[in-house]
């Protein structure tokens, strides 16, 4: 062979080992963007005025829906660690560990304002403006990380959408959550994508 064939092959094999063993950002971020686009649409044309849904089967479809979402997350952070060894290892699992640990302690203390008595129109207000706040800073934190400006700036759209969703009030949170944070998720995944080929 050729030295220009010899790199031209080294370049193929790479390539392809390469999207056989790494993760693509662009199909998790895919598949966060249409849960929310349908799952929050769906509570959106559920609530009234429209209610074109019964509010307990808009509700089930999204919950099911985020439970993939989170499943297909857990498992392409499993193999995005796959191989790695050291510092990167250790800084993939406690980022990883780090959106666990802080949406358990928003479950807790959002749960506690509900018991001691938020009133009932605020509770979904609480829940999508604490939740997309959290959200947008842990996409911030990797986007630092990882040194992502596409992460990072994801991250600060989140924060927007999220602060966006609370000046909106109900039900119209719904509908900022599914179109302007469903739509983010898109187009950055089709901005990774792009980038990839």
């Amino acid at each position: 062979m050729t030295p220009e064939e010899s790199l031209a092959l080294i370049a193929t094999q790479s390539e392809r080992t390469r999207r056989e063993i790494g993760p693509n950002p662009a199909v998790l971020l895919a598949v966060w963007g249409l849960v929310w686009l349908f799952g929050f649409g769906l509570i959106y044309v559920s609530a009234p005025p429209t209610a074109l849904l019964p509010l307990w089967v808009a509700a089930v479809i999204t919950v099911v829906g985020f439970a993939g979402a989170m499943t297909y997350s857990a498992i392409y952070g499993i193999r995005a660690g796959r191989g790695v060894h050291g510092p990167s290892r250790l800084v993939g699992a406690m980022y990883g560990w780090s959106w666990m640990i802080a949406f358990g302690g928003l479950t807790v203390v959002n749960t506690a304002l509900i018991r001691l008595g938020l009133d009932a129109d605020l509770v979904p207000l609480l829940w999508s403006g604490t939740s997309l706040m959290l959200t947008g800073l842990m996409y911030l934190a990797g986007g630092m990380l990882w040194q992502s400006k596409l992460q990072y700036g994801l991250g600060v759209w989140i924060i927007a959408c999220g602060a966006a969703s609370v000046l909106a009030g109900g039900p119209y949170n719904f509908l900022v959550l599914s179109v302007a944070g469903g739509g983010g998720f898109l187009v950055a995944s089709l901005v990774f994508l792009v980038r990839a080929r």
